[in-house]
């Protein structure tokens, strides 16, 4: 049976919502990563690991089943067994699963730091893909005022290192403790009750699952509503106060600006105390670049033991997409073109040396030989080195670099 050559192959698209990355965004974002992992190591957060898939209970119930994530963004099956897994949308319902799972409870405070692919079916826009990628620390088992402080520091230092922290705003509120928050949630039923009839329909069914929400509302008609809605304030206890007040006394101790946005809510019951967002003008209308909060009855709504928690997470896609071009130097440190075949050997036992003792580089040595020094000049790199002959002896020639790296290359050239 003959096939038909002339029969055009499909060629395979990426998945919606997902991106590949290579040179300079995935310079970036590795820069994320690498900036992360040494500014936790500072602040004491153990690297952490928690599975890609959970079960689907792991996060309905941390998450809550009315929330968008849970009824309309999960990725969820039904696998061999009869289960029902869920690729996670978040890191935190994972960690606080792990932290019941393993017993962990015995190395209580526990901080904890992690990265790495999330997925939600949500419609793509900038910075926001359905697999995307976070970056999370949290602090478990530790109900002091001063582990949000430091986990906000934290956050603080490692925008900063990241070259990213001007044009960003840490905006900061607290939910108060379990009676402040329902006293609250009481008065803020009663005022949405008041204007029951000029509400968008989703406010509607936030009213009866979670009134906290229509705070968030973007509707032009929920908006007037909302903002002569309660503050908080009115309703914190004294104990919610002193707390906040230790939270915001750490963070002017260490330096760090922020600033209060009385109405930035987390809509489920087990969020406390403080709730924050870095925030900034330079992403659009989703300007949030990292954000947070206290989580103090999560773990015991999974099954565990009452465990004060609080953590943060970021998105490594938005996060590179604020790194300027100036903050990564993406040159090798040598670059080796080798004009002549017979000392190939000598260049290639320096190419080794060099790497060995720690620094990136490369060698030219394919093609026309009057062609290398051309082709390797063309790559960023610190130094330039040629490897040829001149009057029948192998000769060395090095261009480039500042006198400190020009000098401790050389001996091994």
């Amino acid at each position: 049976m003959s096939k038909d050559k002339s029969a055009k192959i499909a060629t395979p698209q990426p998945v919606r919502g997902t991106q590949d990355m290579l040179g300079d965004f995935a310079d970036r974002f590795q820069h994320v990563v690498d900036t992360f992992d040494r500014v936790r190591r500072l602040y004491g957060y153990k690297r952490i690991e928690v599975p890609v898939i959970e079960p689907t209970a792991v996060f309905a119930r941390s998450l809550g089943e009315t929330t968008d994530v849970v009824s309309k963004e999960m990725y969820s099956f039904e696998d061999r067994g009869g289960e029902s897994i869920t690729l996670r949308p978040e890191f935190t319902a994972g960690i606080a699963r792990a932290y019941i799972s393993n017993g962990w409870q015995q190395y209580a405070p526990l901080k904890v730091a992690t990265h790495g692919p999330l997925f939600r079916y949500e419609r793509p826009q900038k910075g926001r893909y359905r697999q995307f990628h976070q970056l999370d620390a949290e602090v478990l088992g530790s109900d002091s005022p001063l582990a949000d402080a430091e986990l906000l520091v934290f956050a603080d230092q490692l925008l900063k290192e990241l070259g990213i922290a001007e044009g960003v705003t840490l905006t900061l509120n607290t939910l108060g403790d379990a009676a402040s928050r329902d006293a609250w949630r009481t008065a803020l039923v009663d005022h949405f009750e008041a204007h029951r009839g000029d509400l968008s329909e989703d406010s509607l069914a936030r009213l009866d699952k979670n009134p906290m929400r229509i705070l968030d509302s973007k509707d032009p008609r929920d908006r007037p509503i909302a903002d002569s809605a309660p503050d908080i304030d009115a309703y914190l206890t004294s104990e919610a106060q002193d707390f906040f007040g230790a939270v915001t006394a750490g963070l002017d101790a260490a330096g760090v600006a922020w600033e209060r946005n009385a109405r930035l809510v987390r809509g489920l019951d087990y969020y406390r105390h403080t709730a924050f967002e870095f925030v900034t003008d330079r992403l659009g209308a989703q300007g949030t670049v990292l954000g947070g909060g206290r989580y103090d009855g999560l773990i015991e709504a999974l099954g565990g033991p009452p465990t004060p928690a609080v953590g943060w997470a970021a998105g490594i896609e938005r996060l590179a997409m604020l790194v300027g071009d100036d903050v990564i130097d993406t040159r090798l440190d040598a670059v080796i073109a080798v004009e002549d075949d017979s000392v190939l050997p000598r260049a290639m036992k320096a190419l080794a040396d060099v790497r060995a003792n720690g620094y990136s580089a490369e060698i030219v040595a394919a093609g026309s030989p009057r062609k290398r020094y051309d082709k390797a000049a063309k790559i960023p790199a610190q130094i330039l080195v040629s490897y040829g002959i001149r009057d029948g002896v192998p000769h060395v020639n090095i261009r480039g670099g500042d006198r400190v790296t020009h000098a401790k290359l050389l001996v091994l050239f």
